[in-house]
C-alpha cells in the first residue's frame, strides 16, 4: 500500500509543482509524521525537494533518466512479468514480432516458448533467453553493444529493419504522455525504436503505471500511433479518454 501511496503522492506533487505538508495530509488522509516519511523517500529518489512547510517538484534531467539495465530490471519486477505474460498472449503462430530492449518486455520470451514465431530484437538479453527454444527463430539486429541497455545499436539498423515485415512490435518506453508520446533517453536507442515503429503493422506499448505522465529526452512515437497498451494499472481518466478517442485498446495484466 505504501508503494502505491508514494506513486500517488509523487504524481500529485508533479501536477501541483509546489504543495504544503498540510495539503498532502488532507489529500491522502495521513498524519504529518507519515507524510514527512513519504516525502523523505521521494527526496532520496530525487524527484521532489523539501522546502519550509512543504515540498516542490524536482524534474529529473532528461539525459539522466535512463538507469543501468541491471538497476531498472529490479524495479516492479512482478508487475513487469505480468505485463510480459499478457503481451505474449497476443502472439500467434507464424507471427514476425519485434521485442524491444526495455526490462518490461524481457520476460515475454518465457511465455512464447511453445509459439512458433520469429523474434527480431536488438536486445542481447532477449537473444540469450530465446536461443534455447527451437520454436523461436531469432534474428538479432547488427551493431555495437550498448552496455547500459545491453542492446545493439548503430546507423545500419534502420536500413536493415526495412527488409523485414514485422507483424507486431512490443515496445517499451522511459516515459509515456499524451503531449510527448513514447519517449526515451538514449539517442542510439531512439533511432532503432523509431525505425521499428515505421516498419511494424501493429504496435503494442508495454508500460507499468509509473511511466505515465513522465517523459524523457526524445519522442520516438506519438501515443496515437500505437494500437494497444499493456499495463498493470488503469491509467488516469485523461489517458482512458484519449485511448477511447483514438481507438487504442488498454489491456490490464
Amino acid at each position: 500500500m505504501r508503494t502505491k501511496r508514494l506513486d500517488f503522492i509523487e504524481n500529485y506533487i508533479e501536477q501541483e509543482k509546489s504543495v504544503s505538508l498540510d495539503t498532502l495530509c488532507e489529500q491522502f488522509n495521513v498524519s504529518k509524521n507519515t507524510i514527512r516519511r513519504d516525502i523523505e523517500e521521494l527526496a532520496k529518489k530525487g524527484t521532489v525537494e523539501k522546502v519550509y512547510g512543504g515540498v516542490t517538484w524536482k524534474p529529473p534531467a532528461a539525459d539522466a533518466i535512463l538507469l543501468p539495465y541491471e538497476q531498472r530490471n529490479t524495479v516492479l519486477s512482478q508487475e513487469k512479468d505480468a505485463i510480459s505474460r499478457k503481451a505474449a498472449s497476443f502472439v500467434t503462430s507464424g507471427d514476425v514480432i519485434y521485442i524491444d530492449t526495455g526490462t518490461t518486455c524481457l520476460n515475454m520470451v518465457d511465455y512464447l516458448a511453445n509459439v512458433p514465431c520469429t523474434i527480431i530484437t536488438n536486445s542481447l538479453q532477449i537473444y540469450i533467453k530465446a536461443a534455447p527454444h527451437p520454436n523461436l527463430q531469432v534474428i538479432s539486429l547488427p551493431g555495437t553493444l550498448n552496455r547500459s541497455t545491453l542492446s545493439f545499436v548503430g546507423s545500419e539498423i534502420p536500413g536493415y529493419l526495412r527488409t523485414y515485415n514485422i507483424t507486431k512490435a512490443f515496445m517499451a518506453s522511459t516515459g509515456v504522455s499524451i503531449e510527448n508520446g513514447l519517449t526515451n533517453a538514449s539517442a542510439d536507442e531512439y533511432a532503432v525504436k523509431k525505425s521499428v515503429i515505421q516498419n511494424s503493422q501493429t504496435k503494442f506499448l508495454l508500460s507499468d503505471h509509473t511511466k505515465f505522465g513522465k517523459f524523457a529526452l526524445m519522442t520516438y512515437c506519438r501515443l496515437n500511433e500505437v494500437q494497444h497498451i499493456v499495463t498493470d494499472l488503469l491509467p488516469e481518466k485523461k489517458y482512458v479518454d484519449y485511448c477511447k478517442e483514438h481507438k487504442i485498446a488498454i489491456h490490464l495484466a
